[in-house]
């Protein structure tokens, strides 16, 4: 008795630490959606991870995901300590690739999101920064001149990319979590050929 006792008790606690996980995960405290690992460790204990875990399935249902970015690079280490995880950030991000349809329905234009591929590969392949007059020569050869600076301030505005005072412009935020940069080196490395 005192076994399915404390095992209601566990379920019981494991579903309000998914609760307050998903809270936390959804709504927007910053300027940016996401929750960094140590706010989730202390509202949610040492076990958070476990709890991350949980919940992505859960979200799995859903078509979401729970994605993890880390700090230094954005890539994943195989095995994060919790040190690691307490700095990386945690965002809910789609599943699967919306399709061209769908991206219609969300308010980009092809050529938008041409320009956008365009200008996250053109970053990646300069090592992860690049200065903003060459990105905006390269899109004045594949868009329309008056789109240019608008669809650059566009990716700025939505958190794709970011730029320091020097005009030198990084990979933002939101390219870090809805990227998956290597998918799209490899797509553009198929077209070439």
């Amino acid at each position: 008795m005192a076994r399915a006792t404390r095992r209601i008790g566990r379920k019981r606690r494991y579903s309000m630490m998914l609760k307050r996980a998903a809270q936390m995960i959804f709504y927007k405290r910053h300027r940016e959606p996401g929750v960094k690992g140590w706010e989730l460790r202390r509202r949610l204990g040492s076990d958070y991870p476990k709890v991350l875990r949980l919940l992505d399935e859960y979200l799995g249902n859903l078509g979401l995901t729970i994605k993890t970015v880390f700090e230094e690079d954005g890539s994943a280490p195989e095995n994060p300590t919790i040190d690691q995880l307490d700095k990386a950030k945690f965002y809910v991000t789609l599943r699967e690739e919306l399709s061209l349809g769908d991206m219609k329905l969300v308010g980009w234009r092809i050529d938008d999101l041409a320009g956008l591929a365009v200008s996250l590969a053109y970053i990646i392949s300069k090592g992860g920064k690049a200065p903003r007059k060459d990105l905006e020569g390269l899109l004045r050869t594949k868009l329309p001149g008056w789109r240019v600076d608008m669809n650059l301030n566009r990716y700025l505005r939505l958190g794709y990319l970011i730029e320091d005072e020097n005009e030198q412009l990084y990979l933002g935020w939101r390219a870090r979590v809805e990227v998956d940069q290597k998918k799209l080196i490899e797509l553009l490395l198929e077209q070439e050929t």
